[in-house]
């Protein structure tokens, strides 16, 4: 019997998604009909009943579907970067389990990845079906990155990778953190888009809060960056300057009045410049605890089941 062997592989984390797992395998297999593809769905810790679904799943198409559980959550990238390592595809398409990613638009990666020849190729949504604040906090994530990195700016959860390139994030998953798209420019800079529709959240709620998207953003900065460092740099030596100057200015008041009045700003100064010492050394115990995690190695997901 011939082994199947896949030329597409699309990689999904799947996250208490139980009511859309049947229609989004169908509108998979519709978009990808006449082609040799495979499915892989990573549960990443769901809580409702998702991982029968996926065991139904499996039964009905045993070889397109392959079904991955993890022992807990460990958030959407990490559980992408597991299901990279059981992808057998020459390329892989990267979307989320709640349709908001029209499985139709697929074709629309694989044309835009023929035409240019790109190693990675993004979803650009058209319309985002999210909350304006959600939307303006994933604007501001991109320009900062492309500002900061020099990245392309391009950015979504709907893409297609090259599989030699998704399977070098295997290098990174020990760093406690990983975000694919600042990686992904790590190792090439054949980046495409191209324009795709962007669909209503059809059950549940987004598990992104505002503080969730903060952390997040402020991960990737910590990790991805040296942003901090440098703005402590330049912090510190500003703060120098001034201090330099009010100094003087205390010298010339001394000499010249006898007396140097302002105990209140006096105080002031002193816990300004305190709180401003406990902030950088906060950044800095950041990057040290990173440093810990790479050390000790801690797992960046486990796996409980492969089906």
């Amino acid at each position: 019997m011939t082994q199947f062997s896949p030329d597409i592989s699309v990689v999904i984390p799947v996250y208490n998604s139980q009511g859309t797992l049947q229609t989004l395998y169908a509108g998979v297999a519709g978009a990808l009909d006449g082609k040799n593809w495979e499915l892989v769905l990573v549960d990443d810790g769901s809580r409702d009943g998702s991982w029968a679904e996926l065991q139904q799943l499996k039964k009905a198409n045993p070889d397109r579907v392959t079904a991955i559980r993890l022992r807990r959550n460990f958030g959407q990238h990490n559980a992408l970067a597991c299901g990279f390592g059981f992808a057998r595809g020459k390329l892989i398409i990267t979307m989320d389990d709640d349709l908001q990613h029209p499985p139709s638009e697929i074709p629309k990666l694989l044309a835009k990845a023929e035409e240019t020849g790109a190693d990675v190729v993004y979803g650009q949504y058209i319309s985002k079906q999210h909350p304006g604040w959600r939307n303006a906090g994933s604007w501001i994530m991109r320009r900062s990155s492309h500002y900061i990195n020099g990245n392309t700016g391009y950015g979504s959860s709907f893409r297609l990778i090259k599989t030699d390139i998704a399977q070098k994030l295997g290098a990174h998953i020990q760093t406690g953190f990983l975000f694919i798209d600042e990686v992904l420019h790590w190792y090439t800079s054949r980046i495409a888009s191209t324009p795709v529709e962007h669909h209503p959240r059809r059950e549940g709620k987004s598990t992104y809060s505002r503080v969730k998207l903060f952390a997040l953003y402020a991960n990737i900065v910590i990790h991805y960056t040296a942003l901090p460092l440098k703005l402590m740099t330049w912090i510190g030596l500003l703060t120098s300057l001034v201090t330099f100057v009010l100094g003087l200015r205390f010298i010339w008041m001394k000499i010249s009045h006898g007396s140097v009045p302002g105990f209140t700003a006096t105080i002031v100064v002193i816990l300004f410049s305190t709180s401003l010492l406990m902030f950088c050394m906060g950044i800095i115990g950041q990057y040290l605890y990173n440093l810990y995690r790479m050390q000790n190695r801690l797992p960046s997901y486990s796996v409980d089941e492969v089906l």
